[in-house]
């Protein structure tokens, strides 16, 4: 676990014991046990960033608030320059660059994503999440399989995936090489931070 993952968690407990909220109403929140749901937010394990990004929307704050305790505040426009972007911790071995942090009333989440080829993974079930919204994801390099639920697709660069994030999926690099996408997390209407 990372300084950075504890610093996140710290800030889900404050949040959520400001707003009054139970161990229990979160862990139902985020489909956990609450005895799971604490250990992720004491900062034993690293958090996903499917886990944040419920936590956001239960709190009713901009998952950037979680991540850096900065609220976004850029109205009219936001430029990140190439290789840059806001990173993500992830325990599942992919590299997230959040690429508009700071604009303000999000309507999509857009990440880079870097997934590493892992061979012990192709012979094993995808691991799989699931979030509300729907999901853009655009492949720019190497290859992918998806799983959504009991379906299994494959994909390479220039390929265009669009789904019900609220379904479980997962993905994992194949064919020997690392994949890169583009994400774009679309969060469901009555979530728009304001």
């Amino acid at each position: 676990m990372s300084e950075h993952t504890q610093e996140i968690a710290n800030r889900i407990k404050s949040l959520r014991e400001d707003n009054g909220i139970s161990i229990e109403e979160m862990a139902h929140a985020l489909s956990r046990t609450p005895e799971v749901y604490a250990s992720l937010e004491s900062g034993e394990h690293d958090l996903t960033f499917t886990f944040i990004y419920k936590c956001a929307a239960k709190l009713g704050v901009d998952v950037v608030d979680l991540l850096t305790s900065e609220s976004p505040r850029l109205k009219h426009y936001s430029i990140v320059r190439a290789g840059d972007g806001l990173p993500v911790d992830s325990p599942d071995g992919k590299k997230y660059l959040h690429k508009a942090p700071f604009f303000k009333n999000r309507i999509g989440e857009p990440f880079y994503i870097e997934v590493a080829y892992n061979e012990e993974l192709e012979d094993q079930p995808i691991a799989l999440s699931h979030h509300k919204g729907q999901e853009f994801d655009y492949v720019l390099k190497g290859r992918l399989r998806y799983a959504f639920e009991n379906h299994i697709e494959e994909v390479s660069a220039g390929d265009t995936l669009y789904f019900d994030s609220g379904r479980e999926y997962g993905m994992i690099a194949i064919d020997g090489e690392d994949a890169a996408l583009i994400s774009i997390v679309f969060r469901p209407k009555d979530e728009v931070i304001e």
